[in-house]
């Protein structure tokens, strides 16, 4: 029996440190599922693990790509599924870390199949976008796929704001004459492994202290330097997120400095809030305080092999 470890739960409650235990425990190796640590440019923001962590045990997927490169989740599914079958043919563990909830759920049940897409209808989804802007692709969802458009908002109103994934959706609805929502969850995705779900969490003042922490020693270390030097290709995807975003209308002078970082500071806790959402969702997932001893968390996953 091959074991996936997986450890979730909203970003600075302590994931990096637990799976560095699990991983030196069950002699195994990290597979990474943070949709920002696989790109290279973006070190400060994405908090990604320190050198003195990567060394500690050896981690995958984290600033592997670049943020030219279009790199989206199913390409993540294939790569990442790969790699854990290679680390399966040495070892009955592989410890699979992550706060972004999509890639989780990539990785453990898969990605539902979907009709091929007239490029023209495609294009005219893009056309209309980059005139109308996002309200254009909210509307026609809300108006194609009701349904859809009221569960995203209740559960990760974030996508709202992603115009690739609402593009997608929206290409879909017009393009089968049906709701995007009635192509998920058709099939179940056979997996070779199973999964052990360990979650982490704490009371919502400790979540925010520690974001709020994260956030100042950030700073410290010089995210402001290198939103700077992102800040010419503020447009891609990939800059899209939490810390980067609010420094790019700092520069912009749209926010003041202190704006900006009480702002990231803001958005990165409704971010947890959200990713708590998500992840409550899954009923199999074992959760820990998180200042609950490693050893406890070891002897669970133990009493479930």
């Amino acid at each position: 029996m091959k074991y996936l470890i997986t450890i979730v739960g909203p970003t600075a409650i302590g994931k990096t440190a637990l799976s560095i235990a699990l991983a030196q425990h069950f002699k195994s190796e990290i597979i990474s599922c943070d949709s920002r640590q696989f790109f290279k440019e973006m070190t400060i923001g994405t908090a990604v693990p320190n050198q003195e962590e990567l060394q500690a045990a050896t981690h995958h997927f984290i600033q592997n790509k670049s943020i030219f490169e279009n790199y989206t989740v199913g390409d993540y599914e294939k790569e990442a599924l790969l790699k854990i079958e290679e680390l399966f043919q040495n070892n009955d563990f592989a410890i699979l870390i992550g706060g972004s909830g999509l890639y989780v759920d990539a990785i453990l049940k898969g990605f539902d199949e979907f009709p091929e897409i007239d490029p023209a209808i495609r294009s005219e989804v893009n056309t209309n976008y980059e005139k109308l802007g996002i309200n254009y692709l909210q509307q026609q969802l809300q108006h194609l796929d009701p349904d859809y458009f009221h569960k995203i908002t209740l559960e990760n109103s974030q996508t709202l704001q992603n115009p690739q994934r609402m593009m997608r959706f929206v290409e879909v609805c017009i393009g089968t004459q049906k709701p995007y929502s009635s192509f998920l969850n058709q099939k179940k995705n056979n997996r070779n492994f199973t999964p052990i779900l360990i979650g982490l969490e704490a009371d919502r003042q400790i979540i925010y202290d520690r974001i709020n922490q994260r956030v100042d020693i950030m700073m410290q270390q010089g995210l402001l330097e290198e939103a700077k030097a992102l800040y010419p290709n503020k447009a891609l995807n990939a800059l899209q997120t939490v810390g980067y975003r609010e420094l790019f209308s700092y520069f912009d002078e749209d926010f003041s400095l202190p704006f900006a970082i009480e702002e990231i500071k803001k958005n990165t806790r409704r971010f947890s809030k959200r990713q708590l959402t998500w992840f409550k969702r899954n009923e199999a997932t074992k959760w820990f305080d998180y200042a609950t001893p490693k050893s406890e968390v070891i002897s669970f996953i133990e009493s479930k092999i």
